[in-house]
């Protein structure tokens, strides 16, 4: 076993490189599969699990990117998990129209525990809170997204030129080499280029949310059709059979692309570069003891007027209170020195470093030396002669040869 597991980590680490390569075009193939070929009920639990859990790496991975260009592939990716989601509606009603007649479970468990844990059991109440959640969608968060995705592309192209023009200055300026500059252009157009494309990727979850209420629609009146014409069922057995399949289905597909829809409007609204959704919004919204303040006094004033529940506005305002003073009371940054650092020296003359040149010098030569230090006056002499020199002249200086 150890052996296997051992050959199997080996194969992978050696061809994690054509792993990558073929992952894009293996999940093509497997859209394009699902919409024509037959599927299993176990393999539409798989796929459908697979489909949330790629929903919710996609919004983990928009939550904790610290600019844009972080999830450069968003577009792409957008495109793949909608194509993924229509096709699986496209699996799902197949297997309900065909099987929809056996009972709850003919669609596979996913959408049996939709259909039953989460509404009830209740088409009724299924459909209400898919209209909901399509609202949610397709009104709200689709609607914002679209709107600052073209805003955004707009803003980018519009600044492009004038991003190329600083990068050009800084580099004749001399404050970045060839490379940096390279690299810096080459953000700017790769910025420019992925605003562009979520302008036009915004349309898919727009898309992909009506094609969300079409396919239910479709779901419903074919299976009721299916039920009662074909398998002789009666209405309230249609009803019970197929609406509640389809609304399942529909949700099922419904929560995912919200999730995407999320992180579309995430990560065209990101703004900074330099720390992730959550820090930003830790330290900017608890960040002013005040704030938590007068937030805790309105909760505890709500909290006691009559008929509310006191339990929890009165709870939260207590909560928000501690916070509000633990951040008064939270002791001040100490503030690095401000004494000025000494200038360094950056290896070029100036003309502070010249030292003054004397008008007027008197040396004697090496060969001197002999004759002039025999005579014991000579020493005196030499003395008298510099004094004379400075007080006549103070600004020449008579050295002594070394000895």
């Amino acid at each position: 076993m150890n052996l296997s597991l051992h050959t199997l980590k080996t194969w992978f680490s050696s061809n994690s490189a054509l792993m990558k390569g073929a992952a894009a075009p293996m999940l093509v193939v497997a859209i394009l599969s699902m919409m024509v070929l037959p599927l299993a009920p176990w393999v539409l639990d798989t796929f459908f699990t697979f489909n949330i859990a790629v929903a919710l790496m996609v919004m983990m991975v928009a939550a904790y990117m610290l600019k844009p260009l972080d999830f450069a592939a968003f577009p792409a990716v957008l495109l793949l998990t909608t194509l993924m989601r229509l096709s699986l509606n496209v699996a799902s009603t197949r297997v309900v129209l065909l099987e929809g007649h056996t009972g709850p479970g003919a669609a596979g468990a996913v959408i049996e525990a939709f259909g039953h844990f989460l509404i009830g059991g209740n088409f009724a109440v299924g459909l209400i809170v898919f209209s909901i959640l399509v609202v949610i969608n397709f009104v709200v968060v689709t609607k914002g997204a679209e709107r600052i995705a073209e805003v955004s592309a707009r803003f980018a192209l519009d600044a492009m030129p004038g991003k190329q023009m600083a990068v050009d200055a800084d580099l004749n300026a001399g404050l970045i080499d060839e490379k940096e500059a390279k690299r810096r252009r080459s953000e700017v157009s790769e910025e420019a280029d992925f605003f562009g494309s979520m302008d036009g990727a915004s349309k898919f979850v727009r898309g992909d949310a009506i094609a969300g209420i079409l396919i239910l629609l479709i779901n419903i009146f074919g299976g009721f059709t299916v039920g009662v014409l074909q398998h002789g069922l009666t209405a309230a057995q249609a009803a019970d059979s197929y609406i509640l399949l389809a609304v399942g289905d529909a949700l099922v597909a419904q929560i995912p692309g919200l999730l995407i829809s999320v992180a579309a409007a995430m990560v065209v609204s990101r703004v900074g570069k330099e720390n992730d959704l959550s820090d930003q919004i830790v330290t900017q919204m608890f960040i002013s003891p005040k704030v938590l303040g007068i937030t805790a006094t309105i909760m505890g004033i709500l909290g006691v007027i009559p008929g509310m529940p006191h339990t929890v506005f009165l709870g939260i305002a207590m909560i928000l209170g501690y916070g509000a003073w633990v951040l008064a009371h939270k002791p001040e940054p100490v503030e690095p020195s401000t004494i000025a650092p000494a200038p360094t020296s950056d290896g070029e003359a100036s003309w502070d470093d010249l030292q003054p040149v004397d008008q007027l010098g008197l040396e004697l030569g090496y060969r001197l030396i002999p004759a002039v230090t025999a005579l014991p006056c000579v020493e005196l002499l030499w003395v008298k002669v510099k004094h004379s020199l400075a007080n006549t002249w103070p600004s020449t200086q008579a050295a002594s040869p070394p000895r």
